[in-house]
Protein backbone atom coordinates (compact mmCIF):
# COMPACT_ATOMS: atom_id res chain seq x y z
CA UNK A 1 0.00 0.00 0.00
CA UNK A 2 1.63 3.60 -0.94
CA UNK A 3 2.00 5.67 2.15
CA UNK A 4 -0.25 8.59 2.21
CA UNK A 5 1.21 11.59 3.60
CA UNK A 6 -0.75 14.56 5.28
CA UNK A 7 -3.67 12.09 5.39
CA UNK A 8 -5.34 8.85 7.02
CA UNK A 9 -5.34 5.57 5.27
CA UNK A 10 -8.25 4.66 3.32
CA UNK A 11 -10.54 2.29 5.05
CA UNK A 12 -11.92 -1.14 3.40
CA UNK A 13 -14.48 -4.10 3.47
CA UNK A 14 -13.15 -5.09 7.05
CA UNK A 15 -13.72 -1.93 8.14
CA UNK A 16 -17.36 -0.76 7.15
CA UNK A 17 -17.71 2.10 9.48
CA UNK A 18 -14.46 3.74 8.40
CA UNK A 19 -15.00 3.07 4.98
CA UNK A 20 -18.65 4.67 5.19
CA UNK A 21 -17.50 8.26 6.70
CA UNK A 22 -14.53 8.18 4.03
CA UNK A 23 -16.83 7.98 1.05
CA UNK A 24 -18.59 10.65 3.04
CA UNK A 25 -15.44 12.82 2.03
CA UNK A 26 -15.89 11.50 -1.75
CA UNK A 27 -19.53 12.93 -1.67
CA UNK A 28 -17.91 16.05 -0.15
CA UNK A 29 -15.37 16.67 -2.55
CA UNK A 30 -17.38 15.65 -5.71
CA UNK A 31 -20.11 17.69 -4.40
CA UNK A 32 -17.80 20.56 -4.21
CA UNK A 33 -17.02 20.16 -8.11
CA UNK A 34 -20.23 20.08 -8.83
CA UNK A 35 -21.24 23.27 -6.81
CA UNK A 36 -17.51 24.96 -8.15
CA UNK A 37 -18.37 24.50 -11.47
CA UNK A 38 -21.91 25.35 -11.71
CA UNK A 39 -21.13 28.48 -9.29
CA UNK A 40 -18.25 29.71 -11.43
CA UNK A 41 -19.80 29.08 -15.19
CA UNK A 42 -23.51 29.34 -14.38
CA UNK A 43 -24.41 27.65 -18.04
CA UNK A 44 -21.87 29.15 -19.71
CA UNK A 45 -19.24 26.97 -21.87
CA UNK A 46 -17.00 24.56 -20.27
CA UNK A 47 -13.39 24.62 -20.40
CA UNK A 48 -12.01 20.80 -21.48
CA UNK A 49 -10.68 20.35 -18.09
CA UNK A 50 -14.01 21.43 -16.11
CA UNK A 51 -15.88 19.35 -18.67
CA UNK A 52 -14.14 16.69 -17.23
CA UNK A 53 -14.29 17.53 -13.73
CA UNK A 54 -18.19 17.84 -14.10
CA UNK A 55 -18.41 14.21 -16.21
CA UNK A 56 -16.11 12.31 -13.20
CA UNK A 57 -18.43 13.94 -10.51
CA UNK A 58 -21.72 13.10 -12.44
CA UNK A 59 -20.56 9.61 -12.96
CA UNK A 60 -19.95 9.16 -9.46
CA UNK A 61 -22.99 10.36 -7.98
CA UNK A 62 -24.68 8.30 -10.54
CA UNK A 63 -23.06 5.36 -10.07
CA UNK A 64 -21.43 4.91 -6.55
CA UNK A 65 -24.25 7.28 -4.45
CA UNK A 66 -27.09 4.67 -4.83
CA UNK A 67 -24.30 1.93 -3.84
CA UNK A 68 -23.70 4.17 -0.40
CA UNK A 69 -27.67 4.25 0.08
CA UNK A 70 -27.61 0.80 0.03
CA UNK A 71 -24.96 -0.15 2.30
CA UNK A 72 -26.95 2.18 4.74
CA UNK A 73 -30.30 1.07 4.36
CA UNK A 74 -30.16 -2.42 3.26
CA UNK A 75 -26.94 -3.54 5.72
CA UNK A 76 -25.91 -0.99 8.53
CA UNK A 77 -29.57 0.46 9.36
CA UNK A 78 -31.50 -2.77 9.73
CA UNK A 79 -29.10 -4.32 12.23
CA UNK A 80 -29.35 -0.94 14.08
CA UNK A 81 -32.71 -1.26 14.21
CA UNK A 82 -32.72 -5.11 15.26
CA UNK A 83 -30.20 -3.66 17.55
CA UNK A 84 -32.21 -3.25 21.65
CA UNK A 85 -29.39 -0.98 22.62
CA UNK A 86 -30.18 1.74 19.67
CA UNK A 87 -33.39 2.58 20.35
CA UNK A 88 -32.76 5.89 20.80
CA UNK A 89 -31.74 5.75 17.11
CA UNK A 90 -34.57 4.84 15.09
CA UNK A 91 -36.54 8.18 14.58
CA UNK A 92 -32.75 9.56 13.10
CA UNK A 93 -32.92 6.37 10.84
CA UNK A 94 -35.92 7.03 9.42
CA UNK A 95 -34.89 11.30 8.54
CA UNK A 96 -31.68 9.80 7.36
CA UNK A 97 -33.60 7.48 5.01
CA UNK A 98 -35.59 10.71 4.27
CA UNK A 99 -32.74 12.73 3.47
CA UNK A 100 -31.67 9.43 1.48
CA UNK A 101 -34.73 10.09 -0.68
CA UNK A 102 -34.94 13.59 -1.42
CA UNK A 103 -31.09 13.33 -2.31
CA UNK A 104 -31.72 10.98 -5.04
CA UNK A 105 -34.45 13.33 -6.58
CA UNK A 106 -31.81 16.55 -7.13
CA UNK A 107 -29.25 14.17 -7.63
CA UNK A 108 -31.62 12.89 -10.96
CA UNK A 109 -31.86 16.63 -11.52
CA UNK A 110 -28.30 17.57 -11.25
CA UNK A 111 -27.39 14.53 -13.67
CA UNK A 112 -29.83 15.43 -16.23
CA UNK A 113 -28.69 19.22 -16.76
CA UNK A 114 -25.29 18.49 -16.00
CA UNK A 115 -25.23 15.75 -18.70
CA UNK A 116 -27.47 18.10 -20.77
CA UNK A 117 -24.36 20.66 -20.36
CA UNK A 118 -22.17 18.44 -20.98
CA UNK A 119 -23.97 17.09 -24.63
CA UNK A 120 -25.07 21.20 -25.08
CA UNK A 121 -21.98 22.97 -23.97
CA UNK A 122 -23.97 25.10 -22.44
CA UNK A 123 -27.14 25.68 -20.52
CA UNK A 124 -29.93 28.22 -20.55
CA UNK A 125 -30.13 30.76 -17.60
CA UNK A 126 -33.52 28.80 -16.14
CA UNK A 127 -32.09 25.40 -16.39
CA UNK A 128 -28.19 26.72 -15.09
CA UNK A 129 -30.65 28.13 -12.25
CA UNK A 130 -32.26 24.72 -11.18
CA UNK A 131 -28.95 23.08 -11.42
CA UNK A 132 -27.57 25.34 -8.87
CA UNK A 133 -30.74 25.29 -6.47
CA UNK A 134 -30.25 21.39 -6.78
CA UNK A 135 -26.97 21.95 -5.64
CA UNK A 136 -27.46 24.29 -3.10
CA UNK A 137 -30.35 21.46 -1.59
CA UNK A 138 -27.87 18.72 -1.69
CA UNK A 139 -24.87 20.46 0.06
CA UNK A 140 -27.46 21.85 2.86
CA UNK A 141 -28.79 18.21 3.08
CA UNK A 142 -25.68 16.47 3.18
CA UNK A 143 -23.92 18.99 5.30
CA UNK A 144 -26.50 17.78 8.45
CA UNK A 145 -26.75 14.40 7.26
CA UNK A 146 -22.97 13.40 7.00
CA UNK A 147 -22.52 15.31 10.35
CA UNK A 148 -25.21 13.20 12.15
CA UNK A 149 -23.74 10.05 10.41
CA UNK A 150 -20.07 10.60 10.95
CA UNK A 151 -20.56 12.14 14.32
CA UNK A 152 -23.39 9.96 15.98
CA UNK A 153 -24.45 6.80 14.10
CA UNK A 154 -21.43 5.05 12.68
CA UNK A 155 -19.98 5.60 16.67
CA UNK A 156 -23.20 4.29 17.98
CA UNK A 157 -22.81 1.22 15.88
CA UNK A 158 -19.67 0.84 16.10
CA UNK A 159 -20.76 0.28 20.03
CA UNK A 160 -23.95 -1.61 19.86
CA UNK A 161 -23.41 -3.84 16.67
CA UNK A 162 -21.19 -7.36 17.59
CA UNK A 163 -18.01 -8.32 15.31
CA UNK A 164 -20.30 -10.14 13.44
CA UNK A 165 -22.92 -7.83 12.37
CA UNK A 166 -20.24 -5.34 11.40
CA UNK A 167 -18.36 -8.01 9.19
CA UNK A 168 -21.57 -8.74 7.71
CA UNK A 169 -22.35 -5.58 6.57
CA UNK A 170 -18.33 -5.37 5.50
CA UNK A 171 -19.15 -8.47 3.05
CA UNK A 172 -22.37 -7.36 1.70
CA UNK A 173 -20.66 -3.41 0.93
CA UNK A 174 -17.84 -5.71 -0.93
CA UNK A 175 -20.76 -8.04 -2.82
CA UNK A 176 -22.85 -4.86 -3.94
CA UNK A 177 -19.41 -4.03 -5.65
CA UNK A 178 -18.74 -7.09 -6.79
CA UNK A 179 -15.58 -7.35 -4.98
CA UNK A 180 -14.42 -10.30 -3.17
CA UNK A 181 -13.16 -9.76 0.19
Amino acid sequence: MPVQIGQKPESDFFNPLGLLSDCHRRIERFLGVLVKISEKRNGAELPAVEQAALETALTYFRNSAPKHTSDEEDSLFPRLRASREAASALECLDKLEGDHKAAAKDHRTVDSLGTRWLAEGKLAAAPARELGQALTRLSSLYARHIAIEDAELFPLAAKVLPEADLAAVGREMADRRGIRK
